[in-house]
């Protein structure tokens, strides 16, 4: 009888050691994946809370400048409720599927303040182009992205 006491004792023991690591390593991987989704969730939200359209009319001769300066200059309007930085470096943008870096092209506020909701930003792309073809610019800022088409007059 005593032997059976003492066998069982040693399985109640083991089973307690046993719940007690896989309780640890579930509480660990729950943290884990908490704290994924919260980082997640932020960046999302910024997602979200991010869109812009480019304003700028396709058929208009001020979106290319074709003496001189050869630059593309486009109106983004911020249509989310996130305020944006108005900085090269936030923005990715590509022009005929070539990218452009942040030293190519500038990004200015019309009024002059931050680029809040319902304001406008002028995009200047320093890129020469050829006339009569069309041309397609995308800008990308936060995942938010908005594709141009233009057509550059001979």
């Amino acid at each position: 009888m005593a032997g059976d006491s003492v066998s069982t004792l040693i399985l109640f023991i083991a089973a307690m050691l046993v719940a007690a690591g896989v309780a640890g390593t579930l509480v660990t991987n729950v943290n884990d994946l908490t704290n994924s989704v919260d980082s997640q969730s932020g960046d999302m939200t910024d997602k979200i809370d991010t869109d812009i359209e480019i304003i700028s009319d396709p058929g208009s001769h001020a979106v290319y400048n074709s003496s001189g300066a050869e630059n593309i200059t486009l109106l983004v309007k911020n249509t989310g409720r996130k305020t944006l930085t108005a900085d090269s470096t936030v923005l990715d943008v590509l022009v005929d599927g070539s990218y452009v870096s942040s030293d190519e092209f500038t990004v200015a506020v019309t009024d002059g303040g931050p680029w809040r909701d319902g304001t406008v930003a002028e995009l200047e792309i320093d890129r020469s182009l050829a006339t009569g073809e069309e041309h397609r610019v995308s800008v990308t800022v936060n995942g938010a992205e908005e594709v141009f088409e233009f057509y550059v007059q001979p």
